[in-house]
């Protein structure tokens, strides 16, 4: 199936990311959140990217324009009905996104494939609440979507080899390199990632070193662009500490128990850079 119109659902980092992407690759675009608030927060970041592309010379005026273009901004879910792909990337809670694709299950069009930019949950249950199990995938982008190359795609227990080959096709237009996996708790980046920066919590807990200290060890001595409690910081505490809970229940293995730091932090509402405050104070 030729897919020409894409809806992204949420449009905070995540989201305003993946709408910016599909508009680049020439896909008609609708950009969806609940209120119009939080829709024009995410056109201006898409704004403020390309506008960075521009300056930098790597992108016209005239393309710049273009492509905002083709987004056009939506409040409402029934402008699923249109479009050949929907990709979710809302709040990371399996009975929000539940509903979410139950709804989008009776709006979008029979053909349509519906994805999910879940960093950790089940495709597999996720796709259970729709009546079209076999096209409903996942698409992991990385953060910050315009730049990270991976698209992770996860094959959920009914997803056909065409909605994957049309999903990878899709990946690879908007100039993303496509890897896939099987449905397991984390998928592939998770599982080995939050490992990492799990560890580094209980590092901090028990004392070993102070944060500038773990992060820089593992910059300067294992090559890492950031060092792990940095990059929990940019991910939120409250979706590490989200996704290391999936993969506890699921596993039921106690290498993915949450640091009680990790647990404190969140209960304080010190999530990282996007309250200015986490692991590393921003107001600084």
């Amino acid at each position: 199936m030729e897919i020409k119109k894409v809806m992204v659902l949420g449009a905070g980092q995540m989201g305003g990311g993946i709408a910016q992407v599909a508009a680049q690759a020439g896909y008609d675009v609708i950009q969806w959140d609940i209120n119009m608030d939080l829709v024009n927060k995410g056109l201006a970041l898409i704004d403020k990217n390309l506008g960075r592309d521009v300056s930098k010379n790597k992108k016209t005026a005239d393309e710049k324009a273009a492509i905002q273009a083709r987004i056009k901004p939506s409040i409402s879910l029934k402008d699923a009905a249109g479009v050949d792909l929907v990709i979710e990337a809302i709040v990371e809670n399996f009975d929000i996104k539940a509903k979410v694709f139950g709804q989008l299950d009776q709006i979008a069009p029979p053909h349509a494939y519906l994805a999910t930019n879940t960093s950790s949950l089940p495709i597999t249950q996720i796709a259970a609440t729709t009546k079209r199990p076999e096209k409903v995938i996942g698409m992991h982008f990385m953060n910050p979507v315009p730049v990270m190359k991976l698209v992770e795609i996860i094959r959920g227990l009914a997803t056909t080899d065409e909605c994957y080959a049309d999903i990878e096709a899709a990946s690879i237009k908007m100039g993303k390199v496509p890897v896939w996996c099987n449905d397991v708790p984390g998928f592939i980046s998770n599982r080995v990632l939050q490992v990492m920066i799990n560890e580094a919590l209980w590092e901090l807990y028990e004392g070993v070193a102070p944060a500038k200290n773990i992060d820089d060890i593992m910059k300067l001595g294992m090559n890492h662009p950031m060092g792990p409690l940095e990059l929990a910081d940019l991910i939120g505490l409250d979706t590490i500490l989200s996704i290391l809970n999936v993969m506890y229940t699921g596993y039921g293995d106690p290498k993915y128990r949450p640091s009680p730091l990790l647990k404190q932090y969140v209960q304080a509402g010190w999530l990282g850079r996007k309250v200015g405050k986490g692991i590393y104070d921003y107001g600084k």
